[in-house]
């Protein structure tokens, strides 16, 4: 069966044709700028990525431009749409409506946009891109896969705030948590590098790229995670602020006078990382400045390392131990210098860190030595391939 990915946010489309059985992905790409100027990236398997512009006032002509470039009988790699079995779509917030995956009805639609204030800029977004698939394909089976779903095994102690438990009466002020998808993928890949039954083990993912969370899974189950009822809580990122005392809202408010809205534009978009270095939010452009000596560079990347190091030691404590720990996503995957200086902090676990193997990029590898109390490795996430998955389990 082949299966469509649907990744929607508010002006773009990715999306990646897989097919279930081999779980290869036949052809991939990203529609832009949906709603201003327009384009579309595609790529077929084993062929190049041809970018054209198209004038896509909205995903409706977005998910259009997709059907014709994979049907199209020089580029495409299907005939019609008969040979697309069912359509996965990435749905940001499920709220406590949504513990697992489930197939999209009136109903289902309904709920996720009961959820809208949780995630105003991405749930909307994921809505408009379901109501498109079923407007130019009706009658395809249709699939929602939540990045909150995973957390919602986690205990009371971990997602309640400390306010007052009215306002998670009346409004479902939690912690929710994100990146579910690549969590559960990459935490029971972890388990089979490791040889033991996936609710047998105690792993922390490290989910770092310009967005970056930690997950503790014990037993194969979320008990904890960085993020909370937004993603702006937890670690220090690309421009979100992560952690900070509340009260530094306050201050600043009064010193720059800002409203809230340019208190959440600052904490979204002018912090982290790149309000530390003044310079960046790529973790490539930081390294470089760094190495040559810049020095808030090196401020940012040591922020940035010891935070994740926290949250992994406070992840310990809470599974009382750890079994193994995974890097994963942009920076995760790809950046040597972050993985080493995280786990120069982690050397009372018994982790015996190699240096050698840890000169990788975007492969899978174990970091730590043959002998290592606790275990370390690099496992490029797929959560187009964790959604096509998920899909075809529910709608076989």
């Amino acid at each position: 069966m082949n299966i469509l990915v649907i990744n929607c946010g508010s002006s773009s489309l990715k999306f990646q044709l897989i097919n279930s059985e081999s779980e290869k992905v036949l052809a991939k790409g990203i529609c832009e700028r949906i709603g201003i100027d327009g384009s579309l990236t595609y790529q077929a398997a084993g062929k190049e990525k041809v970018k054209t512009k198209k004038d896509m006032p909205s995903h409706t002509e977005a998910i259009q431009y997709v059907i014709e470039a994979l049907t199209n009988p020089e580029t495409g790699v299907i005939k019609s749409l008969k040979e697309i079995g069912a359509v996965g779509h990435r749905v940001v917030h499920g709220g406590e409506k949504f513990a697992s995956s489930v197939v999209i009805t009136e109903e289902v639609k309904k709920a996720v946009e009961e959820c809208n204030d949780l995630a105003p800029l991405h749930n909307p977004a994921n809505l408009v891109g379901i109501n498109a698939c079923e407007k130019l394909m009706p009658g395809t089976p249709m699939v929602a896969v939540f990045d909150t779903a995973f957390h919602q095994t986690m205990p009371e102690k971990a997602y309640m705030y400390g306010l007052p438990y009215e306002y998670y009466e009346k409004y479902k002020v939690r912690r929710y948590g994100f990146h579910g998808t690549s969590h559960s993928f990459v935490s029971k890949r972890a388990a089979e590098l490791v040889g033991k039954p996936y609710d047998e083990t105690k792993t922390i993912v490290c989910h770092l790229g310009n967005g970056a969370s930690v997950c503790a899974v014990k037993n194969g189950k979320s008990i904890d995670t960085s993020m909370g009822l937004t993603p702006l809580e937890g670690l220090v990122m690309g421009t979100r602020s992560g952690d900070i005392d509340p009260a530094i809202l306050e201050f600043i408010a009064k010193k720059e006078n800002l409203d809230i809205d340019g208190l959440m534009n600052m904490l979204n978009k002018e912090s982290g990382v790149q309000g530390i270095s003044g310079l960046s939010s790529d973790f490539r452009d930081l390294t470089d400045a760094s190495l040559a000596g810049n020095q808030r560079a090196k401020i940012a990347l040591d922020v940035f390392s010891y935070r994740v190091a926290k949250y992994i030691g406070s992840y310990v404590a809470a599974m009382n131990g750890v079994d193994v720990i995974a890097f994963t996503a942009g920076i995760g995957e790809n950046d040597d210098l972050v993985r080493a200086a995280v786990c120069s902090y982690l050397e009372y676990l018994g982790i015996e860190f190699d240096e050698d193997a840890n000169n990788t990029r975007g492969q899978e590898v174990e970091l730590s030595k043959p002998g290592s109390k606790v275990r370390v490795f690099i496992i490029p996430t797929n959560e187009e391939l964790a959604i096509a998955r998920e899909t075809e389990a529910l709608i076989k």
